[in-house]
């Protein structure tokens, strides 16, 4: 008989050691582990230390040598120019043993760290399978980010190569990569040695141009034409795989670092257990690989598990309309879909009643999985009621690498509560903490704090600095990691995130949590999608301040609905919020993951210097609300 969640969930946080050493069964090894947990630095610790093996063998070999290298392994689907392109998992072998053998013959070896700077094209997961089939550590940096950005993460990671493309396609322009690429190389304090160029149609740069730079450049075809296939291999479980970054370029950026056979394990264990994810099963992950979920669930996660994954370079809406997802999901047979809320907002918007949805067949879907920014009851309800399948939010982080809280589908599908990420996922031991790191009583809301060991799979530490990990970590609870983020637990055992610490406001002594006034603005029938942030108050400390996109079509006058939504606060809150101040705009500004960027918002209104964080998906929309914020 299959273990329900609350006795798998209670295994995994008496013993950790003896529950994850049992779930390494799950990946193949070189040299299988006898011991779960290392805890010979805590609180750094680490998992599987006498463990080796290659991430790729999971990935790849191990699914060809089953006898299932005729399955589709990647889906490339090209929504921006109309392209598809299946690669079997003996064509993916094969391309990633090729290009494994590229990067060893320029001199690239198991630790050196290798620069991925592409768009969402199948080198992408390519060139992240090779350089984890020779050790080597990869650092994806988001495709289009300016060279300033490139630049510092250069310099924090050192890489001996970058591979980049002539340039990625937008819906209404395409933008080049290799001017970018030369200036941060050639503006870095750190050398680069080689840079290599898959070439794309359509662009007004080539290679050649950048010649005279003191880094090599090389054509990517040229290379994998001359080169001879790469083995994998052997590493320790505890080698880093990959750096990501998580933040913006003011001072030093923060690359977490996700090590090898934990992560290779808790890939494993969330797609069976929580997505419900098997070989021969079909997943959409509409993301991108320069973010965490790109890695966990475009490429290694899917791979891992033998399914097929589709890797999508095109946008929600008008690639070439809001049905867009629903063609991807149609046309590849997708059993699993894995989304932005900001995604089904901007497809709700653009097609209320989902009209476009009829267009397509999506009986194949059995669930669909929504993370990255709060998922509104609103959303919930409208993506559940079109599809009619479960939509499971699930939270986690860049530093965990693979979610902290969800319905594990796989495991036992629970009742879902709108509003909640359902339960803490086993291994993560979730604690509710006031402000001096003492627990607080079920329903009341405090920090979410992550008691210490974290499970396999999250981050080991800071790229080259451990006790920045420690400082920004866990010293605030000594024992706990802080997530950063508030929010509580119910009668059930739920979790119900509200925002991040810093977006809890402070009214007139009453703190309240401006996601739960967003989830009321976000009830209304007009709203699209919505951002609230607490302003300085002279008399109050702080106020709060909502701004909101409407639907498609709605017909309302700011003041009508400013009015409503006022009334409905104070409906289902109470006077205490104090909410008077709701203005309509066209856009919120977002990172391009979809996350809403409040604090920027409230640093303008609050009249503080502030700095456009390099991942925002579209400056002109801070540029179209600076009026509003500053006389908020």
């Amino acid at each position: 008989m299959t273990p329900d969640y609350r006795q798998t969930y209670a295994a995994s946080t008496e013993d950790p050691a003896a529950f994850w050493l049992e779930a390494a069964g799950l990946v193949d090894w070189n040299t299988e582990p006898t011991r779960g947990l290392d805890a010979s630095r805590a609180p750094l610790y680490g998992w599987y230390p006498d463990g080796r093996l290659n991430i790729t063998t999971n990935a790849l070999d191990r699914h060809v040598a089953a006898g299932r290298g005729d399955q589709a392994a990647l889906v490339y689907d090209s929504a921006v120019l109309g392209t598809t392109r299946a690669y079997t998992y003996a064509e993916l072998l094969d391309e990633v043993a090729r290009f494994a053998g590229v990067l060893r013959g320029l001199g690239i070896e198991a630790g050196d760290r290798v620069i991925l700077y592409l768009p969402m094209i199948p080198q992408a997961a390519i060139a992240m399978l090779a350089c984890a089939r020779i050790g080597a550590v990869h650092s994806v940096v988001f495709g289009g980010f300016a060279a300033k950005e490139l630049a510092a993460r250069i310099n924090d990671c050192r890489p001996k190569a970058i591979v980049t493309a002539t340039g990625g396609v937008e819906p209404a322009r395409r933008v080049e990569y290799l001017p970018a690429v030369a200036e941060a190389v050639d503006t870095a304090s750190h050398q680069v040695d080689t840079v290599v160029v898959h070439h794309r149609d359509g662009f007004e740069h080539d290679r050649s141009e950048f010649g005279g730079t003191a880094s090599g450049w090389h054509d990517w075809d040229d290379l994998a034409a001359a080169a001879e296939p790469a083995g994998p291999v052997d590493v320790a479980a505890g080698d880093p795989l990959y750096v990501l970054y998580t933040s913006g370029t003011t001072g030093s950026p923060k690359g977490v670092v996700r090590d090898t056979g934990g992560y290779a394990v808790a890939m494993a264990w969330s797609m069976r257990n929580i997505y419900g994810v098997n070989a021969g099963d079909t997943m959409f992950t509409a993301s991108d690989v320069g973010w965490v979920v790109g890695h966990s669930y475009i490429v290694y996660g899917p791979l891992i598990a033998g399914a097929t994954t589709v890797l999508y370079e095109g946008k929600p809406v008008g690639t070439p309309d809001a049905g867009a997802f629903w063609r991807v999901v149609a046309e590849h047979g997708v059993d699993v879909m894995f989304t932005a809320p900001t995604a089904l907002r901007a497809i709700r918007k653009a097609d209320p009643d989902a009209g476009l949805l009829a267009d397509h067949d999506t009986s194949s879907l059995r669930a669909l999985f929504v993370a990255g920014e709060r998922l509104d009851p609103d959303t919930f309800d409208w993506a559940g009621r079109v599809l009619g399948v479960p939509v499971v939010d699930n939270w986690w982080q860049t530093e965990t690498g693979w979610p902290i809280a969800a319905n594990p589908l796989g495991l036992e599908e629970l009742p879902i509560k709108a509003g909640s990420p359902t339960v803490p996922v086993p291994g993560y031991h979730v604690r509710i903490l006031d402000a001096l790191g003492e627990p607080v009583g079920t329903g009341e809301e405090g920090n979410i704090a992550l008691e210490l060991p974290l499970p396999p799979g999250t981050l080991r530490t800071l790229w080259g600095n451990d006790e920045r990990y420690r400082s920004a970590y866990l010293e605030q609870f000594p024992g706990f990691y802080a997530t950063g983020d508030s929010g509580y637990l119910d009668e059930d055992g739920y979790l119900f995130v509200m925002g991040r610490t810093d977006d809890v406001i402070n009214v007139a002594g009453h703190r309240l949590s401006t996601g739960a006034i967003e989830q009321v603005l976000g009830s209304h029938a007009a709203v699209a999608e919505c951002a609230v942030i607490g302003v300085a108050d002279e008399l109050k400390g702080q106020r709060a301040c909502g701004f909101v996109v409407l639907k498609s079509g709605v017909e309302s006058t700011e003041e009508q609905l400013a009015a409503e939504l006022v009334a409905l606060v104070r409906q289902k809150i109470g006077p205490v919020a104090d909410f008077r101040q709701v203005r309509v705009v066209d856009a919120l500004p977002k990172t391009r993951s979809g996350k809403i960027l409040r604090k920027t918002m409230r640093q303008i209104a609050d009249g503080k210097a502030y700095s456009v964080p390099s991942t925002i998906e579209d400056p002109a929309v801070i540029e179209a609300l600076l009026p509003f914020l500053r006389v908020s």
